[in-house]
Parts: structure tokens; C-alpha cells; sequence
């Protein structure tokens, strides 16, 4: 091996470290910000340093990250100062119910939207940074606000939403009885749901004096929501790369709505499973497509930049099984020949390593080695045969941030294992 990493690697000690990367993003209008666990502190952390600077300095207009709907639009309201919403941001946060809690509700966001909220108190609303969810599992919590909305807004589609409510009721809010039910027998709910969509998008672009146009468009994702949702369970009993698929293009497509709904620049936070091309990664080769190869394809690589991490050791939160209770874990050295065990060795250090779209950069960018994923269930004990995703760094991602040693986050509350549970299809 040669030293090609190590005269590649910047320094990353403050937030003005964050200088080469600043550069590499440059007009790019979607910057994709991973994490190599949903519970460790310093991925969260420096995320939000980055998510800081491009707010402030690049005029980046709101964060879309890997929660649901109806949680995150609770804490847009309160970041964006919307009448009627949660002073503080700790309130909305701490509501999230639905497992793994942690991802959301911990002090590092908590810290990241008190700022936004302070940032935002000083912009005029139209300039107002907003927070949105762009993910798929709130079926029912989706399907409520909905109908409450319809309700109070346009109670001539109401009934249609009420219709497909009862479709749903009999699985008791469960995904996966609908999943398995959906299976057996030949009938679903997906059409109800898809009619539901098409009356209430019938309507776009009628607004009257007077309406919102953020509320209505906050009730249109939750009926698209329920619509990709229901499409979600159902192919997540089949045991195919599809539900992955339905997840990750849903995410994709999110965000393509909350980019022409805003006309802003976008940050998204996601694991790196999600955000780290699929194509430089073993996924492909099973079906599998994610959010940052169809941000490229859809937008340009020019348009885009995803931003990986990786940890050498330390601790995390997580679950030892799906819906377990959340628990501190020591995360062990990364294991010989992994891209986490050769940062180790060449670099020693916390590092920021950003490349050119072209020409000359050190060989083992180009290189296919084992990196470290742990998602909200991690086992310590796979260490030697489970935990890694095969990746060429630099096709992967357009820079990396490494960090030695890590610390769990720190949860706003503890959950009961068990409740509020989304079927297990994939644990990223």
C-alpha cells in the first residue's frame, strides 16, 4: 500500500475543518450527509456541523432525513415558527413513538432544530429553513392526519379517506397483519388507497385565498404515503430486494417534491446504506437500488454530493434484535482488511478525505474493501462475517468522514421494547 490515503486525509478537529468540503459541494443542489449508525453521537454530530454551514454560508433550504412524515413535519412547524407549534423542538422530538425512537429523539437533534429554530427567528418566513421526513413505514399515522385534514379542509373528499381507513382498521394498525393478510388473501387495500391520492391530487393547484399552501402539500405527502406504504408492506412479506426498492424510491421521489415545492436546496440525512451509491456496493448485484444512486441518475452527478462516515471503534445505540430494547454497545477495532482497519493504519486520526470528480487520487479509493454498516439492530458478535457492505470508496461517495473513536448518542427517553415496532424488512 501506498501513503496515498494519509496525504489525501485533511484534518477534522472544528467545523472550519469542514473548508475542502465546502469547495467540493459548491452549487451542487442536493447534498446527501450519511452516518454508519443510527446511534452514534460524532455521525450525528458532524452531520449537523456540515447541515450548519451550508444553511448559513450556501443558503441551503431545508433538511430531509430518513423519519416519517408526520413526526418530522410536527418538528418543521416548530423550527419554521408555524402558529400553533411546539415552542421548543424538544416537545415535537420527543413525542416520536414509533421504534427505533433514538434515531430522532436525542440531543444532538434536539440541539441541531433549537438552533435551526433560533436561525430561523430571524429570516422572514419565506426564507425559513424547513425539516421534512422522507420516509415510508406511517401508514395509519399518515392516514389520520389525512382524513383530519380532508375534514376541516375539503370534506368532499373526506369520505373517500374515511373509505380507505376502513379498509385498513382491521389490522389494527399493525403493518405486518396487513402484510401477511394482503398475502393470503386476494383482495388489499391499494386501491382504495391509490383512489384516495387521485381525488385529493384532482384539486392541486385550485387553492383558494386564504389556504396553505405547506398544509396541503403536508396532506398530499401523507397520501402519498399511504399509498407507497401500502405497496411496502405488501412486498416485504415476499422476501425480495422490493420493499427495499419501494422504500428508497419513495424517499427519492420525497424529496423530488419537497425540491420543486420549496425551489430550495436540499439536505439529506440518512444512513450511508441509503445515501452511498448502490452501484459501487455489493446491493446491485441483489436488485437493489437506493436513495443516492437515483439522486444521480435523476439530478447529475455535478448536481449532487454524497458524504459517507466511518469509525475505526467505540460505542453505539442499538437494538439486538428488530423492535429490542435500545441498549449501549462497545463497537470492536474494525476487522483486517476492512476500509475502517486501512484509515487505522494510514491515517491514525479523525479525517476529512474529499477527491476530484476525475483524475489522479490514491489507488485504494479504487479498491473493494469491507465497510462497516451497523443500522438501528447490531450484534457484536458478526463482527468477523456480518456487519460490512462491500464498497469502492470512490464510487460510492464523493467524500468521507473518518473518526477513530465514538460514543453513543444520548436518547431523549427510554422506549418499552416491543411497542410501536414497523415490520422488519431491512435493519437500516
Amino acid at each position: 500500500m501506498t501513503a496515498g490515503l494519509r496525504a489525501l486525509a485533511g484534518p477534522l478537529r472544528d467545523p472550519g475543518d469542514l473548508d475542502p468540503l465546502l469547495e467540493r459541494i459548491g452549487d451542487a443542489r442536493v447534498v446527501a450527509i450519511g452516518e454508519a449508525s443510527h446511534g452514534t453521537h460524532e455521525y450525528y454530530a458532524w452531520r449537523a456541523a456540515l447541515t450548519r454551514r451550508l444553511v448559513e454560508e450556501r443558503g441551503f433550504g431545508f433538511v430531509a432525513v430518513e423519519g416519517d412524515w408526520p413526526d418530522c413535519y410536527r418538528v418543521n412547524r416548530s423550527v419554521r415558527l408555524r402558529p400553533g407549534s411546539d415552542e421548543d423542538p424538544r416537545t415535537a422530538l420527543d413525542a416520536i413513538s414509533r421504534w427505533p425512537t433514538w434515531m430522532w429523539a436525542n440531543d444532538d437533534v434536539v440541539d441541531f432544530c433549537r438552533w435551526l429554530r433560533a436561525t430561523n427567528a430571524r429570516r422572514a418566513e419565506a426564507d425559513r429553513v424547513g425539516f421534512y421526513g422522507l420516509d415510508v413505514y406511517s401508514l395509519w399515522d399518515s392516514m389520520h392526519e389525512l382524513v383530519a385534514w380532508l375534514e376541516e379542509n375539503e370534506p368532499d373528499h373526506a369520505d373517500a379517506a374515511r373509505q380507505a381507513l376502513r379498509c385498513f382498521e382491521p389490522f389494527g394498525e399493525d403493518g405486518a397483519e396487513y402484510a401477511f393478510a394482503s398475502r393470503l388473501a386476494p383482495s388489499s387495500c391499494e386501491r382504495a388507497a391509490v383512489d384516495l391520492l387521485h381525488s385529493l391530487c384532482e384539486e392541486r393547484g385550485r387553492l383558494a385565498d386564504g389556504d396553505d399552501p405547506e398544509a396541503r402539500f403536508a396532506a398530499e405527502q401523507n397520501a402519498s404515503v399511504v399509498v407507497d406504504a401500502e405497496r411496502y408492506y405488501r412486498a416485504m412479506v415476499a422476501g425480495s430486494p422490493q420493499s427495499w426498492n419501494v422504500r428508497d424510491v419513495h424517499m427519492a421521489d420525497t424529496l423530488d417534491r419537497l425540491l420543486e415545492h420549496t425551489g430550495r436546496r436540499a439536505v439529506v440525512w440518512e444512513h450511508n446504506t441509503h445515501i452511498g451509491d448502490a452501484r459501487a456496493t455489493d446491493m446491485a448485484a441483489e436488485g437493489m437500488t437506493n436513495v443516492g444512486q437515483l439522486l444521480r441518475e435523476r439530478h447529475g452527478t455535478d448536481d449532487v454530493v454524497l458524504v459517507g462516515f466511518g469509525g475505526h471503534r467505540g460505542g453505539v445505540i442499538a437494538g439486538r434484535g428488530w423492535g429490542e430494547q435500545m441498549e449501549r454497545m462497545a463497537v470492536p477495532q474494525a476487522r483486517a482488511g476492512s476500509l475502517e482497519a486501512l484509515l487505522h493504519q494510514q491515517v491514525g486520526e479523525d479525517a476529512l478525505l474529499v477527491w476530484p470528480r476525475g483524475g489522479a487520487r490514491p489507488p485504494e479509493l479504487d479498491l473493494r474493501l469491507d465497510h462497516r454498516a451497523i443500522g438501528v439492530v447490531y450484534r457484536p458478535e458478526r463482527e468477523r462475517w456480518g456487519n460490512y457492505v462491500p464498497t469502492v470508496l470512490a464510487e460510492r461517495y464523493d467524500a468521507f468522514l473518518y473518526l477513530e473513536d465514538t460514543t453513543p448518542l444520548r436518547p431523549l427517553h427510554l422506549e418499552r421494547a416491543g411497542e410501536h415496532v414497523p415490520p422488519a424488512a431491512h435493519a437500516v
